[in-house]
């Protein structure tokens, strides 16, 4: 099973997104090349195998990582953080 997630934009250069994950000190790289949207500093993209598949409302995205930060407390406690 793969999990797409939402990450938000840190900084862009040469089609590739440098993201934070949640609230952590994770940062991934990101291949914007799929994306059909421009996507800018601050923007938060749903990041599914290192490509950003779509831009993401900044309300649907802390959704989306509060039910994951949920679902990480259920199954790991406090040890996961994100």
């Amino acid at each position: 099973m793969c999990l797409a997630i939402p990450a938000k934009v840190e900084k862009i250069e040469n089609d590739m997104a440098t993201c934070r994950v949640g609230e952590s000190d994770t940062y991934i790289q990101v291949s914007l090349m799929l994306s059909e949207e421009e996507i800018v500093v601050g923007d938060y993209i749903i990041v599914h195998a290192g490509f950003a598949l779509r831009k993401l409302d900044p309300a649907e995205a802390e959704e989306s990582l509060r039910i994951l930060r949920q679902l990480s407390e259920m199954a790991f406690g406090d040890e996961a953080q994100f």
